[in-house]
């Protein structure tokens, strides 16, 4: 049996000698309550797995009543996150911004506004990751309602509001072409309603017959992406969709015989913003004779038009259901410009971690938002110390119903945990982050005990070669939330997950499609598009 595997909790006689001042009386250590060693004795089996024989695995399990730790596996040892970082930055994003907070987007001329703006026009932004085509389409037809016809100068585009880094520390270079890698920007653009800011969907369909050029379109529907067709029509569909590096040139290739979409992130968020801006000026009669350029805005520029985006509060159900890394990232340079007035990562992290450390995480490293950096660091004991601490907050009501629930089909609301523990005691009770990269599982958040005891817990797990362990994290929260102080289990956990239809090495998204070198194991099920959770 492993050294430091468990740390039990002893009832009150386990007192010092000395507790009762001149009584003489020893203390007398007794056994833990038969729940509790219960629940030491399924964990430890549970974790006793093969596949994590070569690995790292790191657990805690601590009651958020009372603060008792109910469980520990090197849950002081420090391991790769993966996007349970994202438990650390929205909750710092909450208490800094508020979950009132929201976004602003601003069309701005410095000249007289009338038919004509001598000069020019400028689009400013501050991170809106909720922008769409339709959104820019609705500021150029303000833009058009007051009355502009002429822009004699340029389209300037200020995304001043956060630095010009726009990939995170550490992050792999194979993964930057792909939608859940995308550059972060304050001006950007999002192709649909989950808020994949940065991105285009390239769809490719079968063309007039076998052998006959594909057709490929884009959403949001632009001139910004060029896109180089060299797919065909036939008996099966294997597309490959990659974005030439350094670029905004799509390269299209292989067979189709049904639609395909595939998420792909452009290389310059800023310009394909401000195109979207220009296209829609164009199809609402504004003509812009400059060109569009980065700039940034006169200091004496009134606002023509504005768009804010949705609350702080709102955006917490994609980013977290959905494991949203951009979401991530921008709301850490927001922390940053709010907090020292310095829209960049080392700003925004400096927030995320005097937020942390103040709510009991003693020992991290970050060095991204979203958790895509494999130097990023927690332990599980300083997770669920801040699991247990945010619980006190005026906005934690508003996090808790935003974290992925186990079991529940709809998926703004189970998120990426829809697929997962249905039909248990954890299934619409465990509200948890998941974490995914390859050789990294994690799954860390709330669950309540057949007591009614409020539970946190932290499952972490580094290195395997395996597929993914998550059942085994699945098997953990089952356990947790068929807990009871008062007497033993009767159903086992091997028996629960059975029951599921798993069994060990299994697990439930094995089955979803991959990206090219890419295992689905390796990713957040939601960021496997058309996401199959």
């Amino acid at each position: 049996m492993r050294l430091s595997r468990r740390i039990t909790i002893m009832l009150a006689g386990a007192v010092l000698a000395t507790g009762i001042a001149g009584s003489g009386v020893p203390a007398v250590a007794r056994d833990p309550a038969p729940g509790v060693a219960d629940l030491t004795r399924d964990l430890d089996r549970i974790l006793a797995d093969s596949r994590l024989a070569p690995a790292r695995a790191g657990v805690a399990v601590r009651s958020a009543a009372t603060g008792e730790d109910l469980y520990s596996l090197d849950a002081d040892k420090l391991f790769a996150p993966a996007s349970n970082t994202k438990l650390l930055t929205s909750a710092a994003a909450l208490d800094t911004l508020g979950t009132d907070f929201r976004f602003t987007t601003d069309v701005l001329a410095a000249s007289k506004v009338g038919r004509t703006v001598a000069g020019d026009l400028t689009l400013r932004g501050t991170g809106d990751p909720t922008m769409l085509a339709a959104d820019y389409d609705a500021l150029a037809a303000k833009v058009a309602a007051a009355g502009v016809k002429v822009v004699t100068g340029r389209l300037v585009a200020d995304d001043t509001w956060f630095d010009d880094v726009r990939l995170g520390t550490d992050w792999a270079w194979d993964d930057e072409p792909y939608y859940y890698a995308g550059q972060i920007s304050a001006l950007t653009a999002a192709p649909d309603t989950d808020y994949d800011a940065g991105s285009v969907i390239v769809s490719v369909a079968p063309g007039d017959g076998p052998g006959k050029a594909a057709k490929v379109s884009t959403t949001p529907a632009t001139g910004y992406v060029k896109i180089v067709n060299r797919a065909v029509t036939g008996d099966e569909t294997d597309v490959l969709v990659e974005r030439q590096h350094g670029t905004d040139t799509v390269v299209v290739s292989g067979t189709v015989s049904e639609p395909y979409d595939e998420w792909v992130a452009v290389w310059d968020p800023t310009l394909y913003a401000a195109s979207l801006f220009r296209e829609g000026l164009t199809r609402h009669g504004v003509k812009v004779l400059g060109p569009t350029v980065r700039g940034t805005t006169p200091a004496k520029a009134a606002t023509i038009a504005s768009r804010r985006s949705m609350t702080l509060g709102d955006l917490l159900v994609p980013f977290l259901k959905l494991s949203n890394n951009m979401h991530a990232e921008i709301l850490t340079k927001t922390m940053g410009r709010k907090v020292s007035g310095a829209g960049t990562w080392a700003a925004g992290l400096a927030v995320t971690t005097a937020f942390a450390q103040a709510n009991g995480v003693k020992t991290l490293r970050l060095r991204d938002g979203s958790g895509l950096s494999r130097v990023d660091a927690l332990t599980p004991a300083g997770i669920t110390a801040l699991l247990t601490a945010v619980r006190g907050k005026p906005w934690f009501p508003t996090w808790y119903a935003a974290l992925p629930i186990a079991g529940e089909a709809e998926r703004m609301v189970g998120g990426t945990l829809r697929s997962r523990m249905g039909g248990t005691a954890a299934a619409g009770n465990v509200h948890a982050k998941t974490g995914s990269l390859t050789g990294v599982t994690a799954l860390s958040g709330y669950v309540t005990s057949a007591d009614g005891e409020p539970l946190v817990f932290s499952v972490i797990s580094n290195g395997y070669l395996s597929g993914p362990p998550r059942d085994l994290e699945d098997r953990i929260a089952i356990r947790l939330a068929q807990f009871s102080r008062k007497a033993p289990v009767d159903e086992t956990v091997d028996e629960t997950a059975a029951a599921r239809g798993l069994t060990p090495g299994s697990s439930p998204q094995e089955a979803a499609p991959s990206f090219p070198g890419r295992s689905a194991g390796d990713l957040e099920c939601s960021w496997l598009k058309p996401a199959p959770c």
